[in-house]
This record gives structure tokens, C-alpha cells and sequence, in this order.
């Protein structure tokens, strides 16, 4: 892996397990701005799977280990992709939950907030970006598109060679009938 690579890697995650070690140890001071999202969230994760908890301690502190698991797996260079996605994933209901400018009438306050939401959006770019990243290698698609071409081509290249042999066969069949005894 490149040296550039990893120091972005790491450098994107920094914030991600900052603030998911913090989060995680202090949930109740998000309680008040995650409210209101994790009451729209409940219903759906109850539907989905019954059995998980939907109070709103529980999901900042299941977002946080998410955070914190997935920026030490991303600044590791360990499932990588995996972690950039699961990162992403994260951003999206923190972001909706703290920094919603939309909501805010107090001119710097909505400044404030938009700030932080654009920067979450540029963090979102990069994670995308993150999971994107095949280090050099070919990606899957590639991969399976190179695979089913190679296919093809053996497949075209034994029915040649079966017809090539066919048709020596042929010959030699009628070369021999003509042959004496």
C-alpha cells in the first residue's frame, strides 16, 4: 500500500474514532438532538428485527462502537471498503441529527450548522471515495468481465480445434474407404 494511501486513511479516520470513543462513553448528551431520529428509525428497526433495542441511548451508543470500529478498521487498512461504507453509513444519521441548519432561526447558529453539515458531506465524499479505492487492483467488476471474456475465448478456441479435428477426421475416413482392402 502506497504511503499517501495510508495517511489519508488514517487522517479520515481520526474523527471517526474520536468522536465514537466520546460518543460512546457519553451518550446522554446526544439524547436531545438524536431524539427526533431515532423516533422516526424505531418503528422501521422494530418492523425489520423485533428483537433489537430502538431506544435512543442504545442507537448513539450502537452508532458510536459502529464509528469507532469501523475508523480503526479504516485507519489499519484492515476490510477497508467494508469500513468506509459502514463509516458512511454512520455519517448519515449523526449528520441529520446535529447539524440541522434547516431547523435553526438564529442566523449564526444555521451558519454554524451548515458549516458542519458541509463538512460531513465532504467526509461522506471521501469515504465513498474510500470504499471505492482498490488499492491498484482490479475490482470485481473487472475481474468477472476478464474471467467471462477468458471463458468465451477457450470455449471459441476448443469448438475451432473440435471442428479442425472433425473435418481431419472426415478425410481420413473417405481417404481410407478409397484405400484398397
Amino acid at each position: 500500500m502506497k504511503p499517501v494511501r495510508s495517511l489519508a486513511r488514517v487522517m479520515l479516520s481520526g474523527i471517526f474514532v474520536v468522536s465514537g470513543a466520546r460518543n460512546f462513553q457519553q451518550p446522554q448528551r446526544l439524547v436531545p438532538a438524536a431524539q427526533p431520529i431515532t423516533d422516526r428509525i424505531a418503528p422501521l428497526i422494530s418492523n425489520a428485527a423485533p428483537q433489537l433495542p430502538t431506544d435512543t441511548m442504545t442507537l448513539i451508543r450502537a452508532n458510536a462502537m459502529a464509528q469507532l470500529v469501523g475508523g480503526l478498521m479504516l485507519a489499519t487498512g484492515r476490510f477497508t471498503r467494508p469500513a468506509a461504507l459502514i463509516l458512511a453509513g454512520t455519517l448519515v444519521p449523526s449528520t441529520a441529527a446535529g447539524h440541522p441548519f434547516w431547523n435553526n432561526d438564529d442566523p449564526t447558529v444555521r451558519t454554524n450548522n451548515q458549516i458542519h453539515f458541509l463538512k460531513n458531506l465532504g467526509l461522506f465524499g471521501g469515504l465513498l471515495l474510500a470504499a471505492a479505492d482498490t488499492e491498484g487492483k482490479p475490482g470485481l467488476r473487472w475481474r468477472t468481465g476478464h474471467r467471462i471474456g477468458h471463458s468465451r475465448r477457450s470455449v471459441t478456441r476448443a469448438m475451432r480445434t473440435a471442428r479442425r479435428e472433425a473435418r481431419i477426421a472426415v478425410r481420413s475416413a473417405s481417404a481410407a474407404r478409397r484405400l484398397p482392402g
